[in-house]
């Protein structure tokens, strides 16, 4: 019986001393996963953070862009209006000189060589343009461009937009 008792005894003490190395390899693994769990926190955290600005910083952008934008189209717009009064003062000087010049004599109706509007001879550097409404040829000077519809002569431009006049 003490044999026994002896040999339970050293059984028990192995299989506590193997519960105890277990249970220190298990704390071991235990602290290592939650140093894991506190860098992959602290990493997430800073990507958070880094979202964030990166966030805010493209939305700054995005304000600054706008704001350029909408300066350039104020630009655009008056450039547009002084383009128009550039037009409107150009049309009243040469109606001011128009009898001033000696009078040129009409061309014919099929003679293309001159501008309609300024009688202006085309040249190599003179381009001729057709006006999309009448089908006058006029210089460059003497027409607009209306953007996809094409040019047209000065006249028909200020019949058909008489607030550009």
């Amino acid at each position: 019986l003490p044999q026994l008792l002896a040999t339970l005894a050293t059984t028990a003490w192995e299989e506590a001393r193997q519960s105890r190395q277990q249970l220190q390899a298990q704390r071991q693994e235990v602290a290592q996963l939650q140093e894991q769990l506190s860098r992959a926190r602290q990493d997430g955290e800073r990507w958070a953070s880094a979202l964030q600005r990166a966030q805010r910083e493209a939305l700054e952008r995005e304000a600054t862009r706008g704001a350029e934008q909408a300066r350039q189209q104020e630009l655009i717009r008056d450039m547009k209006g002084r383009l128009l009064e550039l037009l409107r003062e150009k049309d009243a000087l040469w109606q001011k000189t128009e009898g001033i010049d000696t009078p040129i004599p009409s061309p014919a109706p099929r003679d293309v060589g001159l501008c309609a509007r300024c009688r202006k001879d085309f040249r190599l550097l003179s381009r001729r343009y057709s006006c999309r409404l009448c089908q006058g040829k006029v210089c460059h000077a003497c027409s607009v461009d209306v953007g996809k519809q094409g040019r047209c002569c000065l006249l028909c431009y200020q019949q058909r937009h008489p607030q550009a006049t």
